[in-house]
């Protein structure tokens, strides 16, 4: 079977999607280590915690919300445990799993690097797009989420059910 090759117009689009996918997380990780000392990923851990109630998850919903193995994500929690930025117990209505959560002082990191954070985000990504085009924006992402994440692991980060594509 020959395969549908893209035609110019659906290259343009891809190509400058695969650029900003590889582009980006640099920009968001160079901007966090330089400002607050750490990861995208490891501000990415703390904020899905300081979100969460009690600011406490198990590790496996914090895998799930981060997109991480429970190998990875274990690793950088305990990176940022180090750190006294985040502490593990065993999960109270279950020993056999472990709770993180976020330390005052990982509360006091996540509000530290929120506002550089959001402005990396709006410069390089939202400020140049029109408000039609931030719109668009979801719904692309949406679209392609449906197909990327059928199950819907990633809706504790967009707040819940993706909006429907017209």
């Amino acid at each position: 079977m020959e395969p549908r090759w893209l035609d110019e117009d659906e290259r343009a689009a891809w190509l400058r999607l695969v650029a900003v996918t590889e582009l980006l997380p640099g920009v968001l990780d160079a901007q966090l280590r330089r400002e607050s000392g750490v990861t995208h990923f490891e501000y990415y851990v703390l904020a899905m915690l300081s979100e969460a109630p009690e600011r406490t998850l198990r590790m496996t919903a914090l895998a799930q919300r981060t997109n991480a193995t429970l190998p990875r994500l274990s690793h950088v929690v305990q990176r940022l445990e180090t750190r006294g930025l985040v502490e593990r117990f065993p999960c109270p209505e279950d020993g056999r799993a472990t709770n993180a959560r976020l330390t005052e002082q990982g509360w006091a990191a996540v509000v530290e690097a929120a506002p550089g954070h959001v402005a990396a985000v709006r410069h390089h990504v939202l400020d140049v797009l029109t408000p039609e085009q931030v719109d668009q924006l979801t719904r692309i992402g949406d679209a392609l989420l449906t197909r990327l994440d059928p199950d819907g692991r990633m809706n504790a980060l967009l707040g819940g059910e993706p909006s429907p594509t017209p």
